[in-house]
Order: C-alpha cells, then structure tokens, then sequence
C-alpha cells in the first residue's frame, strides 16, 4: 500500500477513517524477567497468552538473538502459542555479530515457520557504528546463512530511511523496520500523532521511490511507543498513563487503521533496566515503555 501525501494529511486529520485491510500488529519483547533474570520457556508462553489476549497480537520481535539464550527459549515456545517471532543479530561487535548469527542458524531450519524474520542491527546507521555498504554486507552475510523463507533486513531510524543513508542497503534486504518515536522528538498532546505519521510518510516515501513501487518491500514501523510513569518528559512530550494511551489509540491504532504493519515498544515494562541520561542532559527512565505491566496487566485498552 502506497503511503501518499492525501493518504497522511487524512490519517493525521481522521485516524478512524479505516483502509480495507487492517495491518499487522506486533510487540517488542524482552529477554528478562522484571528482576533481571533470564526468561524461561514458560515465561515467554505466559508472555505470549497475555499479549495475545489483551490485544490479538500474534507476533512479537526481539534484539539480540544469543542474549539470554533467546532462540533455545522463545521459540519453542512460540510454536506452542502459534506465535512468530522476529529475531534480531547485534552486528556492531564482532562477537555479538557471529553469537547472534550462530544462536539463529543453529535453529533456522528446525523453526523456518516460527522465525518471522531476522533484522541485523538495530538503528547502527542512526547511531553511526555502519555505512550503508557496511551494513549492506552484514545483511548480505545473514542472507546466504539462513532458509529462504525467513526475511531478513534492519531496523532503523526514519530519518536514515527518508535522508539516503541506507539506499546502499536497499537491494539487499526482504523486511525493513522504520522506527518512529515522536516522543524522543519532543512532540506533544495532538502533535504527536502528526509527528509520527509524517516520520513514518516521509520514510516509506523515501523507500517506494527508491525501489520504485510499494510492493518491493516489506515495511513495518519497527518501533513507537510512550512511556507511563510521570516525570519522564523529553520536551514538550509528557510521560505519563493518559498521553500514553491517547498515543497508543491515535497514533499507533491509525497507523494500523490504515493498512500499516507496525511493532509498539514494547509488550511489558522493564524494571530491572537502569536509568540512563538522555539527548537533553536529563535522566531517562526506559523502565515504564510497556503497554503492560511487568506482571501483565494492560495499562489501557490495546485493541485496535
């Protein structure tokens, strides 16, 4: 589906206006429980009913494949709850790079219909650890090591998507996941929404223009969310339950509403993650993204 201009000026302006087919909706998912320890096979299936109930989801995706002994843990427990599951390979180190890499092939072929997909790096080009021909042959390197069937590709920033940075990868990849956080841009109230949709309209445009057709590729807003807890404010975007759902429902749900494929970030809070010190100098509490609790209670409604 061809992301016009028309098309993101009327989601923006009526996000219940709804297109004829619905898109995909999925959640980022962590490797730990809240006190920091690994997940086990049964807390990913726990994950996987609580997901699936409090919003119909059936997909999650993942960041570092060998973290926590992901794949020998996540995946037998997605063929059990009919889940997929996108993998992910941490290739700005070399270690990581081949650890993840053994972690997937090491399984691909046994679960070929549970791995959704695979995506090498996460925002690399955004942080600047790549070049687009540098990461180009990562992905390529993947590629020639896993089933056909299982796509592979990145996850980025919208604005190396939509600037040209990652053109050179263009050719090489199945699935690309566009990240788009108006939170972190300091976009709040009804702006927010307006700001992530043009992140997500100018990206794709970028891309369909490039590999000239909407059909190429497979695209999916790889990241958005909002986090809960009050005080975690960057600008004028206010953390805090009542911005966070009214995101969730205007934004991610229009997205949605309009025929885009789109993970939220993320599934559950992380409360064993230590604070960090944003862009602006201030700390940025990363522990209260989830749409659910760390014991799986929904903040809010997650039907779309």
């Amino acid at each position: 589906m061809r992301f016009s201009t028309a098309a993101a000026v009327a989601l923006a302006a009526a996000p219940a206006v709804v297109s004829a087919a619905k898109g995909s909706m999925g959640f980022a998912l962590g490797t730990k429980q809240p006190n920091g320890d690994c997940k086990t096979q049964s807390d990913y299936e726990a994950d996987f009913d609580a997901i699936k109930e409090a919003s119909g989801a059936t997909i999650v995706r993942g960041y570092a494949a060998a973290d926590c002994n992901m794949t020998k843990t996540i995946l037998p427990a997605a063929e059990k709850k009919d889940f997929k599951v996108v993998l992910g390979i941490w290739p700005d180190v070399e270690e990581s790079f081949n650890n993840d890499l053994n972690a997937i092939t090491a399984v691909a072929e046994k679960y070929k219909n549970t791995i959704y997909a695979v995506t090498v790096g996460s925002e690399t080009l955004y942080r600047g650890n790549f070049t687009g021909p540098e990461l180009k042959a990562k992905i390529d390197t993947v590629k020639g090591k896993l089933p056909d069937n299982i796509k592979v590709g990145t996850a980025d920033s919208w604005n190396k998507f939509n600037d040209g940075t990652a053109d050179a990868i263009l050719s090489s990849v199945d699935i690309l996941m566009i990240n788009a956080f108006a939170f972190w841009q300091g976009a709040g109230g009804e702006n927010a929404t307006h700001v992530y949709l043009n992140d997500m309209f100018q990206a794709i445009s970028h891309i369909e223009e490039k590999v000239g057709g909407s059909d190429k590729i497979e695209i999916w807003n790889g990241e958005t969310g909002w986090p809960t807890a009050d005080g975690t404010d960057y600008g004028a975007a206010k953390g805090g339950l009542s911005n966070a759902k009214n995101f969730y429902q205007t934004g991610f749900c229009a997205l949605l509403d309009w025929g885009f494929n789109a993970f939220f970030f993320e599934a559950f809070d992380e409360p064993w993650k230590p604070a960090s010190i944003g862009d602006n100098g201030n700390v940025a509490d990363e522990t209260t993204w989830g749409a659910m609790t760390s014991d799986r209670k929904t903040k809010y409604s997650l039907k779309c």
